[in-house]
């Protein structure tokens, strides 16, 4: 799942980035609200977290701005303003959640979740591909009842899979997607994370599930 994160203050976009990295999602960040926009053009996201008071443009500004554009990312405004009009005033704007400093940042994290949640089919944290299931909730992987151990970026990378089941990714959709927005890897990092799900999804299984599209990608499928 690929973050943006908008906050001016550099030691609370440091925390917000830290933290939600930690928890296994690809995060980019920014400052103002100028780059905000141009990041927000260049790049596909499934949440924007962000601040309402930003250099020059505020948070509610951008939101404005995106919805106009046909821009629906699911967004959450952080503010300290906590008034009951101010709430109103951000969800009228466009925005689909609000939280008022200071809060919790694994309660952060959890609406991260459901905001991205709302934008799939798959409402109780379980994404089901023949006998191989993800459970976002709990961040397991299941295959044939027997429970399969994954690095974080290996879950991240099956979770975009299986949320586009059937739809082939290139490589450069996944690397884009997995990694920030200053990410620069090998060449065939991506290669090298496909090899090792394969390793311990596809192994000992008659019936394989990740398949690749010679010079075009890769896909999940049963």
């Amino acid at each position: 799942m690929r973050i943006l994160v908008v906050e001016d203050d550099r030691d609370m976009n440091s925390i917000l980035t830290l933290h939600l990295s930690s928890n296994g999602f690809s995060v980019d960040s920014c400052s103002d609200g100028t780059t905000a926009r141009s990041m927000i053009e260049k790049n596909c996201y499934d949440v924007i977290v962000m601040d309402i008071m930003l250099p020059p443009d505020s948070g509610l500004e951008i939101v404005r701005w995106m919805r106009r554009q046909g821009i629906n990312v699911a967004t959450l405004l952080l503010t300290a303003k906590d008034s009951i009009e101010d709430r109103i005033t951000g969800l009228d704007s466009g925005a689909d959640d609000y939280m008022t400093k200071p809060f919790s940042l694994d309660e952060l994290c959890a609406r991260v979740r459901a905001l991205s949640r709302r934008l799939t089919e798959s409402k109780d944290n379980v994404y089901q591909i023949a006998d191989l299931s993800l459970d976002i909730k709990h961040r397991t992987v299941h295959r044939g009842g027997k429970e399969i151990p994954l690095s974080l970026r290996e879950f991240s990378i099956l979770e975009y899979m299986m949320r586009n089941a059937g739809i082939v990714i290139t490589r450069e959709q996944i690397e884009h997607y997995i990694w920030n927005y200053d990410y620069i890897g090998n060449s065939n990092i991506v290669e090298v994370y496909i090899s090792g799900l394969r390793r311990k999804i596809d192994a000992g299984y008659d019936h394989k599930l990740i398949h690749t599209i010679r010079s075009v990608g890769y896909t999940i499928k049963e």
